[in-house]
């Protein structure tokens, strides 16, 4: 399901912003503390940027046990929000968002190659190792074919997001999707 609300796309354009966001989009909820861990920034910064993501409508938090407060993205920051063809800059910002999230990809995807022989199926674990990596996979479509495509691959990871809660085994894993012109 594509949440409907306003995202300011602004608030994205500190680079730790955009990490935490994408930390919590494939990492799931998270206090500001175990952020900071995984991005190896302090506990200050990314309170703050949290905050900032929150206002923007990126982030949202719910009371956790005792003090503690839990993140959660919300939003996809790379949606038509970013991209405003009537406003030369979000559309700036918008192309930054995506170059940073292809960067981002890119970074992931080759530690992933680099590391993924060393990496063993955790106990009871899916075998995930063994289906994740790199695909490519051509296909000849109009337009209005090309925007059904992008809906039915959302719709397939939201049906998979949550899934394997409560299973033993289970890992996180981030997919991404690109449909890029050949081309062009």
């Amino acid at each position: 399901m594509t949440d409907e609300r306003t995202t300011d796309p602004t608030a994205l354009a500190h680079p730790v912003r955009a990490r935490i966001l994408a930390h919590l989009r494939s990492s799931g909820a998270a206090t500001s503390a175990e952020v900071a861990r995984a991005l190896g920034t302090n506990t200050g910064v990314t309170s703050y940027h949290l905050r900032a993501l929150g206002a923007a409508g990126f982030v949202t938090d719910s009371p956790g046990p005792g003090r503690r407060r839990v993140w959660e993205a919300v939003a996809d920051p790379w949606q038509e929000s970013a991209r405003a063809e009537d406003d030369p800059e979000a559309a700036e910002l918008g192309a930054w968002l995506e170059h940073d999230l292809v960067d981002l990809f890119a970074a992931r995807a080759h530690r992933h190659l680099e590391t993924r022989e060393a990496t063993p199926t955790p106990p009871g674990g899916t075998g995930a190792p063994d289906v994740t990596g790199l695909q490519e996979a051509g296909v000849l479509v109009s337009a209005e074919q090309a925007a059904s495509l992008r809906a039915e691959l959302d719709a397939v990871l939201a049906r998979y997001r949550r899934v394997g809660q409560g299973t033993p085994g289970a890992q996180r894993m981030v997919a991404w999707t690109a449909l890029l012109p050949v081309d062009s």
